[in-house]
């Protein structure tokens, strides 16, 4: 079998290629001319059909293949994320130091 039955020409586009190919008759056109334009928009729709079909099986093996690898956590990685320490910024505690000398001197000298 060369062309398996998914990718067989249907009706629908068919249907959709001879509409497309009508619509864009220019006057003089012969209907053998239309009818070749019509084959090759149909050519066309499925060419499409079956590269849109092949993303999506590529795209669900990449998703299959996602959820398959979920990594084991070893010691190292957990040590390391332990290790991990924040910083404070020097700003905000000089500040409140700051604010609590002023408030000493004001309530000492009045």
């Amino acid at each position: 079998m060369k062309h398996s039955k998914k990718y067989r020409s249907t009706d629908s586009s068919h249907d959709e290629a001879t509409r497309i190919a009508r619509g864009t008759q220019r006057p003089g056109q012969t209907k053998e001319q239309t009818k070749l334009i019509a084959q090759g928009i149909q050519k066309g729709i499925e060419q499409y059909k079956k590269q849109q079909s092949a993303k999506a099986r590529e795209l669900d093996k990449k998703h299959k293949k996602a959820n398959q690898k979920v990594a084991p956590f070893d010691e190292q990685q957990i040590k390391a994320q332990e290790r991990i320490v924040h910083k404070q910024h020097w700003l905000p505690w000089s500040l409140l130091f700051l604010t609590w000398l002023i408030v000493a001197v004001y309530w000492f000298a009045y």
